[in-house]
């Protein structure tokens, strides 16, 4: 479990990476400024939430695996959160959020979700439940 969880972990790196290099692109084919709107510490911080998000999971799983969906909707709601408390009153001091600033958070955010939502949901699918540990549990 450890090597898929140390590949997941440099899979999500290097595909946060070709993101942030897709992205960097197209601001320089749109002639916008390449570093405006907070965009590295975005992918920075999503990146380093995924990642913590799946170790508290993982560390979880086979103790109280009943609670892995309430982890990572509090994982979900941590990022929310960082983006309110970070992001978001820098995006509205204009009191506009231009699309720009949307996508500096909101595409990291979204490759970083979608990506731990299929390794978790690997790791869900792959767990065995027996009724020896079903009884052991009970007594």
């Amino acid at each position: 479990m450890k090597k898929q969880r140390n590949a997941f972990i440099i899979l999500l790196f290097l595909v946060i990476v070709l993101v942030f290099g897709v992205h960097l692109f197209i601001l320089w084919t749109l002639e916008l400024n390449l570093l405006d709107n907070r965009i590295l510490l975005s992918y920075v911080l999503n990146y380093a939430l995924a990642v913590i998000v799946l170790l508290v999971i993982q560390s979880h799983l086979n103790k109280q695996s009943l609670n892995t969906g309430f982890i990572f909707m509090a994982g979900s709601g941590v990022k929310f959160l960082i983006f309110f408390l970070i992001f978001y009153p820098f995006y509205q001091k204009d009191e506009i959020m231009q699309t720009a600033e949307f996508a500096a958070f909101f595409t990291p955010y979204a490759v970083c979700l979608i990506l731990e939502v299929i390794y978790l949901s690997k790791l869900l699918n792959n767990q065995t439940y027996s009724e020896d540990k079903a009884s052991e549990k009970k007594k």
